[in-house]
Formats: structure tokens, C-alpha cells, sequence
């Protein structure tokens, strides 16, 4: 969407505020022995104390509030009661959400308590990718210089890019225009990001896998190889100079 007003401003704020701060308390309340259907559970009542609806199910009938997926699932993981979290799991939370009419979107992967997998590299380059992409995003640059510098940065550190897996629009509702913001350069895509335009910006940096397949329930991302892959995502609004974070929280994993 563009932000066309004050109202719309505010708007994507108090949505991308609820979307971030139930992000952070997910991931605080996370802990080995729990399932991830009662981590879920969790975030629906923050979500709800924003008066939020989570997207997801809004949007796609998804069987779940937020979108959490655990080590080798890369994206939309379904929570389950049979997923039990231990110490050392790489988990990705995905938290989108709409409120007044606005949508927002916001994710992490994360370590569950010591790093007994050594993938602390592979989270942080994920982390230090996205904000060097988002901070040359303005008004005019190519989409696909971002996608560009996220590939590079990501064989700089010995990891790969997921392809079939793509930042999106995002505002008026959960998945808009521009519908693909790469993480690699697509010679084929000559669109630019717009001014005042609102877009959700995400890294899928893998352990070696280019692409994710169904798991076979119809949500779940995968690979074939069995790579791990970090995710982050910020929602950002596109100014002419350095762009708005609209979903920071400075206690999520910044």
C-alpha cells in the first residue's frame, strides 16, 4: 500500500506495534517441553489484547495464529501439540496480523537456549543481511539490487538464498504489491521500490538448499537435503531517504 495519510500512518503503526511486540513475547515465553500449539496459543491472547486478528487465519483459513516452524521446516509451520521444543532448536516465529483495516508483518528465527547445532552463524547473518538490505532501500532502487546484496552478503558468509520464498507489499492486505522481493537477483523483475510505499522485507538464508518444498500438510516448508534456513522480517515503510522500521522492537533480536 501507499501511506496516503495520517490515519494511514497511524494506522500501520498500531498494527506493526502489535505485530512486534507479540513477536518478542513469543520468543521470551518460548521454552524446552513446551509444544508449539500452546506457544501459539500465547500469541493469540497478545494479539488479542490489541484487538488484532491474526492474518493467517484471516487471510488464508491457516490452522493457527502464528506461523512457527522448527529446525529443518523452513516456513508456515503449523502449530502442533506433537512439536515438542528442546534445547538447541532452531525456531522461526512468523507473526502477521490485522487491525482497523491494516496489516503487518514480522519474523525471526531464533535459538532455543544453548546452540547445540551451531547455527548462532547462520541466525546472525540472517539478522545482519536483512538491515543491510533495508538500509539501502528509498523510493527508486531496483527491487532487484536488493535481491542482489542479499545473495552476495549470504555466499560472503558460506550460505545460500531460498528462491522460491520472497518479501511481499504488504498494508491494506497481508500479501500486495510489489508480490516479490527476491533474495537473489532477478535479471527479469525491473520493478523499484516506490515512495511512501509499505513492504515487508525478508531473508531466507540457508545452511545450503536454493529452494523449499511442500511438506505434504499443505502449509509447511521444507528441504530436501535437510538445510537449515534462518528468516527475519521487518515491515518497512519507503521514504526518498533511509526507511521507517514500523515493526522494530529493539528487544526482539536487534
Amino acid at each position: 500500500m501507499s501511506i496516503e495519510s495520517e490515519n494511514d500512518l497511524l494506522g500501520m503503526s498500531r498494527v506493526s506495534e502489535a505485530v512486534a511486540q507479540t513477536l518478542r513475547a513469543m520468543r521470551e515465553y518460548a521454552k524446552p517441553g513446551m509444544n508449539t500449539y500452546e506457544l501459539d496459543l500465547y500469541g493469540a491472547a497478545i494479539l488479542q489484547q490489541f484487538g488484532a486478528r491474526p492474518a493467517p487465519q484471516l487471510v488464508y483459513n491457516f490452522p493457527g495464529c502464528a506461523c512457527i516452524s522448527v529446525n529443518t521446516e523452513v516456513a508456515h509451520g503449523i502449530p502442533s501439540k506433537q512439536t515438542i521444543l528442546k534445547e538447541g532448536d532452531l525456531i522461526n516465529i512468523d507473526v502477521s496480523a490485522e487491525l482497523d483495516g491494516y496489516y503487518a508483518d514480522n519474523g525471526g528465527s531464533f535459538i532455543l537456549g544453548e546452540d547445540t547445532q551451531n547455527l548462532s552463524p547462520l541466525v546472525e547473518a540472517s539478522k545482519d543481511i536483512l538491515y543491510k538490505a533495508i538500509y539501502q532501500i528509498k523510493g527508486g532502487v531496483k527491487i532487484n539490487e536488493i535481491g542482489r546484496l542479499i545473495e552476495t552478503e549470504a555466499k560472503k558468509r558460506g550460505f545460500t538464498v531460498i528462491k522460491n520464498l520472497c518479501g511481499h507489499g504488504v498494508g491494506r492486505s497481508l500479501h500486495e504489491a510489489p508480490h516479490y522481493i527476491a533474495n537473489y537477483h532477478d535479471r527479469l523483475n525491473l520493478s523499484r521500490f516506490r515512495k511512501n510505499s509499505v513492504v515487508a522485507i525478508e531473508t531466507f538464508i540457508s545452511t545450503k538448499a536454493t529452494y523449499t518444498h511442500d511438506k505434504g500438510d499443505g502449509w509447511t516448508y521444507i528441504t530436501k537435503d535437510g538445510s537449515f534456513v534462518a528468516q527475519h522480517e521487518h515491515t518497512i515503510l519507503v521514504t526518498d531517504k533511509e526507511p521507517v522500521i514500523l515493526t522494530r522492537d529493539n528487544q526482539i533480536w536487534n
